[in-house]
């Protein structure tokens, strides 16, 4: 159905759209479901499947946008170091989503510019509001979404190649870019724990040589990682080489 498709954008957009509906005082309208004698089944069922996107909206809120990348890394980073507990899971989820909407704020203005705001002033319709949100969406996940990616799905599935990237249908575009987010994250993870890993087994061989070999190593490596993290600022350039990832 027409909604399957075009229903997940309008989630997305109001992460970014909240503020700007606060500020136009725009009251919303009430809505009636009738399940009763009089329902078409056809309206019904759609109903019914729109209610089943809306419990979706946290995993399309995660999995369409940059905060897949961001999270991971910055939960690599945290092993890296060697303090799985600290800094603590909410505070680097809310770390992530602050730094997603920043990443995804271009995608943002641009829904809300050429759909949500002519929607407001009802110079287009529903439909073609939410096929502007999904264009604007798919112009962020087509920069960062690799070809092979998109072809492992061609191949599994048999189907025809497209000509070009926006041919490219959203089921196949979707899975394609999660993909290809978890490689790079996993790529900047493997970069983040090679300065940490080599201190450690330098400190691992140290205490061999001083014939402390029950002493385990992790224990008198992390305040020297902690030192080292400081003294380069580990969190600005962190969080520097994650935005910058996504130029």
């Amino acid at each position: 159905m027409k909604i399957l498709r075009l229903g997940w954008p309008t989630l997305i957009s109001l992460l970014f759209a909240q503020s700007a509906f606060a500020q136009s005082n725009v009251s919303l309208p009430g809505l009636s479901v009738n399940f009763g004698q009089g329902a078409d089944l056809v309206d019904t069922l759609e109903i019914l499947i729109l209610f089943t996107v809306l419990t979706l909206a946290p995993a399309i809120l995660i999995l369409c946008t940059c905060f897949t990348r961001i999270i991971v890394v910055l939960s690599f980073m945290r092993q890296a170091i060697g303090t799985p507990s600290m800094p603590p899971n909410q505070l680097l989820i809310g770390f992530a989503m602050f730094l997603s909407v920043f990443v995804m704020q271009p995608t943002g203005e641009d829904i809300y510019k050429n759909a949500v705001t002519p929607y407001l002033e009802r110079s287009i319709t529903t439909t073609v509001a939410l096929e502007r949100m999904e264009v604007s969406l798919r112009t962020f996940m087509n920069k960062h979404v690799r070809s092979g990616d998109i072809a492992l799905f061609y191949d599994v599935t048999g189907a025809e190649a497209p000509q070009t990237i926006l041919d490219v249908p959203i089921h196949f575009l979707i899975p394609a870019f999660i993909i290809s987010e978890l490689k790079t994250a996993f790529q900047i993870g493997f970069l983040l724990y090679i300065p940490f890993l080599i201190l450690d087994m330098v400190v691992a061989s140290v205490l061999m040589a001083m014939g402390m070999m029950m002493l385990p190593p992790v224990i008198i490596s992390l305040p020297f990682k902690l030192l080292l993290f400081v003294l380069v600022d580990g969190w600005q350039l962190v969080t520097g080489s994650i935005l910058r990832s996504f130029n």
